[in-house]
């Protein structure tokens, strides 16, 4: 700090506070010292994932791998000292080592060798995986029960013949006292969490998967994460909030893939009453349009009876959703969606519609619940039924937390080391100029603004100090949010439910995608985007998921000259066949950026019994011209202002501004 610096009266109440921290001259030089240290480890590995759709197996196993860093570290350390097969058998074991140790208990001879060579093994993947972290940083890591000795055996190597024996002996006594087992687990356990610094959820953690709320229930014990909330997260918070079309297609989509158990199981969210209003309903009605689209390897668990009452409530509630969705339409002209009041344009007698001048044949014609003349308009028996189910969502404990989770730790968008985060789109003009839309009566936004008040929109419906017209307008927004043609959690012309269920004509189920999907390849309009956001720096990106890529037809996830990625994890097993792989997903080390192509993922049983990881490619996207540090990235930033801050303290301690506190001897 130059000599002539003047201390000003709000320089000294800010250096007033931060004294109470570091009260003299040694701890705050001592604290200097610890930060520029910190700024030269190396950059923590942040994985990046999106559109998990529910699919729990597949993801914990991704986040136990780390999209395969723990096995590239474990052949980057072992090489040809090591068997393959011995290699895979050492990743399974730090994924699963609960299960994979059961295992090998069974089939090994010699426990206590293997024991030795195996925990050897875990202490030096360990050793390797802590070395970018401060050993402060590591230590917060370890399980209460081993700190210490996990500790020695990092910082302690057998191959310092001083030490040789020291070691050795910890091992061998965690064996003979019996606790081989809780260490081998306790330290798996610190590699996985080692392994990555932060988690990146380009959103969807729900839709048709039978396990968002494992997923959830996974992410509120994990260390540190984030989400941008993608359309059917926010489907879901629509539901809770109680917007009824909302809770309407949630549940619609369970029954479309004959898979409840989030809604069941997860949520104990009681569909009886709906089962039951289908039976009286629908029970004559065939619903051949409805019936569940199973997969191969889930017919085994559904019979032809569940087949027959799931597509009966798939239709109920089908039918309920094209009502609620006109309630909210029709209380919000401005949003321009009178077209998709579908029922509106049914001719009942001849079972045709007439969509854009043009007359359609219905697939079916059967609607007992509908009034001709008031077409959008519930019967008291669907009031009823809407009355149980919108209580049993509000009743839900459970869905209730994990709303809160979602809200704790996500928003609309997100800048981190100059990557620009969100789960769709940027609404664009056709010119590609970010697109002016209207949130809320007489507001208009865009880029940046758009996506921050939106955020703070859905915020609102969970807040007690929102007006009731403001929580009211929130709760019906997340409809917009979910098929709204400028919302940027979808950006498409319509939502072609309607077209797709009663409708041959394929051309009626066209949903034209938005500006922002039709020129996401041109650098000069990513480059404006970023601008908009104020994303600097000479590597920056967008990183988005949403849109399933299709390698098959030659789709790269890699666009605008490697500005933007799109990372659709592929979880779900509906689009693999449309892919023609699993997804993408994304990792970010002090090297750069590593796209990672995998393969459908078989089962957790196979991943155990057979050491059958994913399958995946990876592709360099960018590799940095220098091993990037703590200090090129966000928390580098803040620890140089940090840093900044201390010396300014100390001038202050040495030129009397301010009194230290000398500690007794």
């Amino acid at each position: 700090m130059r000599k002539d610096h003047k201390v000003t009266a709000n320089d000294m109440k800010y250096l007033q506070l931060l004294a109470q921290s570091f009260p003299n001259i040694p701890e705050a030089s001592t604290e200097i010292i610890n930060l520029q240290a910190i700024l030269n480890l190396p950059k923590g590995t942040e994985h990046f994932v999106a559109d998990i759709h529910g699919e729990y197996e597949a993801f914990l196993h991704i986040l136990k791998n780390a999209s395969g860093n723990i096995q590239r570290k474990v052949n980057e350390l072992f090489g040809n000292l090591m068997r393959e097969s011995d290699a895979r058998e050492l990743c399974t074991l730090i994924y699963y080592p609960d299960q994979k140790l059961e295992l090998i208990k069974a089939a090994e001879e010699n426990i206590d060798d293997w024991y030795h060579i195996t925990i050897h093994n875990l202490v030096a993947v360990c050793r390797l995986v802590s070395s970018k972290y401060t050993r402060s940083k590591v230590r917060k890591a370890l399980p209460r029960s081993f700190s210490y000795i996990i500790q020695e055996l990092l910082h302690e190597r057998t191959d310092d013949a001083n030490k040789a024996d020291y070691v050795n002996v910890i091992i061998d006594t965690i064996i003979s006292t019996g606790r081989a087992d809780d260490f081998i687990i306790a330290i798996c356990n610190v590699i996985q969490r080692l392994s990555i610094d932060q988690l990146h959820i380009l959103g969807d953690i729900f839709d048709r998967g039978p396990g968002a709320h494992i997923i959830l229930d996974t992410l509120s014990r994990y260390h540190s994460w984030d989400i941008q909330w993608g359309n059917h997260d926010v489907l879901w918070m629509g539901a809770m909030a109680g917007n009824r079309a909302c809770q309407c297609n949630v549940i619609r989509l369970s029954l479309r893939y004959a898979n409840m158990t989030t809604l069941e199981e997860g949520y104990g969210i009681n569909l009886m009453p709906l089962a039951t209003f289908a039976m009286d309903t629908y029970g004559d009605d065939p619903c051949e349009e409805f019936i569940p689209k199973i997969s191969s390897a889930d017919s085994a668990r559904v019979d032809e009876k569940s087949i027959r009452l799931a597509a009966l409530m798939h239709k109920a509630i089908t039918v309920l959703q094209f009502k609620e969705e006109a309630a909210i339409i029709k209380r919000h002209a401005k949003w321009k969606m009178s077209d998709r009041l579908m029922l509106n344009y049914i001719d009942y007698d001849k079972g045709t519609i007439t969509l854009n001048g043009k007359e359609y044949p219905l697939k079916s014609n059967s609607f007992p619940t509908i009034d001709p003349k008031h077409p959008n308009r519930l019967t008291p028996e669907e009031k009823q039924l809407m009355d149980k189910i919108n209580h049993s969502f509000q009743v839900s404990e459970k869905l209730h937390k994990h709303i809160r989770l979602l809200l704790q730790h996500g928003c609309m968008y997100a800048v981190y080391n100059n990557n620009l985060l969100f789960h769709a789109s940027i609404p664009l003009d056709e010119d590609g100029k970010l697109k002016e839309v209207e949130i809320v009566p007489g507001t208009k936004c865009s880029g940046k603004d758009l996506m921050y008040n939106i955020g703070m929109l859905i915020r609102s419906a969970f807040q007690s100090d929102s007006t009731p017209e403001e929580r009211n307008y929130a709760i019906d927004y997340f409809l917009y949010l979910w098929c709204g043609p400028d919302s940027p959690l979808f950006d498409k012309s319509k939502m072609a439910t309607f077209e797709r269920y009663f409708i041959d004509d394929k051309e009626t189920h066209t949903e034209e995608k938005g500006n922002y999907f039709k020129l996401r390849d041109n650098e000069q309009i990513v480059d404006n985007i970023l601008d908009a956001f104020d994303v600097v720096g000479d590597n920056r990106h967008i990183i988005n998921g949403h849109v399933p890529v299709h390698v098959c037809n030659g789709e790269n996830p890699v666009k605008a000259n490697g500005k933007l990625m799109v990372i659709d994890g592929g979880f779900s097993q509906p689009y693999h066949k449309e892919t023609g792989i699993a997804g993408y997903t994304l990792v970010y080390h002090s090297r750069g950026f590593v796209l990672v192509q995998h393969e459908p993922f078989t089962s957790t049983i196979d991943a155990i019994q057979k050491c059958s990881d994913i399958k995946s490619s990876t592709q360099i996207v960018e590799m940095s011209s220098h091993r990037m540090r703590v200090a090129d990235t966000d928390i580098g930033r803040e620890l140089k202002n940090q840093i900044s801050d201390l010396q300014r303290l100390l001038y202050a301690y040495r030129h009397g501004y301010i009194k230290e506190a000398i500690p007794n001897k």
